[in-house]
């Protein structure tokens, strides 16, 4: 029996990790909750589960507090943003298993979560991710050639840059295959998800970027994938559905069973690939600038991204304006010589003030 915490329980991560503990009472058991604000249904989740006002937090800080007090084994780190860091340096700190889905955490701390970090105490919750994690049981580290993160593409899939100016935060919330959250369907609209996604595949799995590559594939079927070095190809491949790697992250390494459905063999299926245009979605690539240079500039690309993001949903700037703002302040930056929790957290204040008065500009 896994005894489990789930963190930002009333987000798209957090009411399908409840799903899937109340789908298997024999083999997890819920323990405590937390939310950002919500209260009501926070309450009621509790309730469902007979959790006691001791087990339930609300707010940030009040998160990580319950994960350092409440008995457990894993933690389910689903809260949105980089908020999300303290929870996930109380969990690494407690010796619980981090079941990661706020990859922000990871990437504004680093080194910082690395250096916490047992080895096999993160679970990846990104489907990406724990696509990964499970194609390199096919094969030892030196085997491996490299990554191959799959993208959807979003909602703007072959848009050129003219385009991509007069699109709303309405049809940025258009996602084709996944059901997410605001500020995550958004930043997959953009592809700011998918630089993070690139940066979080280097910090978990410790492959240089040269050797990390990025392929659209709209129909979000093929999750991720490792080449080895002897040209094999592995994938993992479902049919979009979170509660996979929701469970696999509670589970692993085991699986349960019957979590979500499988490719249906009997009907024909068309999977396409496609190479990323960088030329029109450059977030990708500053991405991969920003994890090169390391140190706090995966914080302030991060930071300039939230901020940018609150901005276009506001009607203060357009969607294009989204990457040109993260691209502005990244630029601005000098990192301190020192990395630090304080340093990443000054960066990060600095980050969302520098965007903020480029916003107001606008």
């Amino acid at each position: 029996m896994r005894r489990v915490i789930v963190l930002g329980s009333t987000g798209s991560i957090g009411t399908q990790a409840l799903e899937v503990i109340a789908a298997n009472p024999g083999q997890l058991e819920l323990v405590g909750l937390s939310a950002f604000s919500n209260k009501e249904l926070v309450s009621a989740q509790a309730k469902q589960f007979g959790l006691t006002e001791n087990s339930v937090a609300i707010g940030a800080e009040a998160a990580a507090q319950l994960v350092a007090d409440l008995d457990a084994d894993v933690v389910v780190n689903g809260i949105t943003g980089s908020v999300g860091l303290a929870a996930t340096l109380a969990t690494l700190k407690s010796g619980k298993v981090l079941a990661l889905a706020n990859k922000e955490s990871l990437i504004v701390g680093g080194p910082l979560v690395k250096q916490l970090a047992r080895p096999g105490q993160i679970v990846p919750v990104d489907s990406e991710h724990s696509a990964i994690a499970q194609c390199l049981r096919s094969g030892t580290e030196a085997e491996v050639a490299k990554l191959i993160l799959t993208a959807s593409g979003g909602p703007f899939r072959g848009f050129s840059k003219q385009q991509l100016e007069a699109v709303t935060p309405q049809q940025a919330l258009k996602h084709p295959t996944w059901s997410m959250g605001k500020v995550v369907t958004t930043n997959s609209a953009s592809l700011v998800n998918k630089g993070l996604e690139l940066i979080e595949a280097h910090l978990l799995f410790d492959i240089p970027f040269d050797r990390i590559e990025v392929t659209v594939h709209p129909q979000s079927v093929v999750h991720s994938m490792v080449e080895f070095v002897d040209g094999s190809v592995i994938a993992q491949c479902s049919p979009p559905d979170m509660k996979l790697p929701i469970a696999l992250g509670m589970a692993w390494p085991d699986r349960l069973g019957h979590v979500s459905a499988a490719v249906d063999w009997t009907k024909s299926h068309n999977w396409v690939f496609e190479p990323l245009d960088e030329e029109v979605f450059g977030s990708v690539a500053l991405a991969r600038q920003v994890g090169i240079a390391g140190e706090t500039y995966p914080a302030v690309y991060n930071a300039a991204n939230e901020q940018a993001v609150e901005a276009f949903h506001a009607g203060k700037i357009r969607f294009t304006g989204i990457f040109e703002i993260i691209e502005e302040v990244v630029s601005q930056h000098q990192a301190s010589s020192e990395l630090s929790l304080d340093s990443v957290l000054d960066a990060e204040m600095w980050a969302r003030r520098t965007a903020d008065s480029l916003i107001a500009n606008a």
